[in-house]
């Protein structure tokens, strides 16, 4: 009877445990923290200083040079004729265009995009660098 009488006396416990969930959310929020500014996407090259401001981030077109002569229109590689025919193409809806050229790129072949870029119609290019720290 002392067994059946143990039974009668436990009440059910309808709170539920957060400590599994708790610890779960704290691991999956550190490994979103550190994972995040790996996921920046873009194409690393090492841009000269120079003072100036930051752009603002926006809808913009821009054409990267690497360090070794590939060329990028917003992160999809492309050759110097190629620029042309698909600036042309999108100078009418965006006639705004920033160049992003490696500091080890010879003059000369960022003074020949430019002119490519020109010829195909942009009316307004900007370089970009990353702001001088003094």
């Amino acid at each position: 009877m002392a067994y059946l009488r143990r039974n009668r006396d436990r009440e059910v416990m309808s709170e539920i445990n957060v400590t599994p969930f708790v610890d779960v959310m704290l691991v999956l929020l550190v490994i979103f923290m550190v994972t995040a500014p790996l996921m920046q996407q873009g194409i690393d090259v090492n841009l000269p200083k120079a003072k100036g401001k930051e752009l603002p981030p926006e809808e913009r077109l821009i054409v990267t040079v690497k360090s070794s002569g590939d060329i990028f229109l917003n992160d999809m590689p492309v050759s110097l004729s190629e620029l042309k025919n698909k600036l042309s193409h999108l100078s009418k809806s965006n006639p705004e265009v920033f160049l992003r050229a490696d500091r080890s790129v010879f003059y000369g072949l960022v003074a020949e995009i430019m002119a490519e870029i020109k010829d195909a119609g942009i009316e307004r290019l900007g370089l970009v660098t990353e702001p001088k720290r003094e």
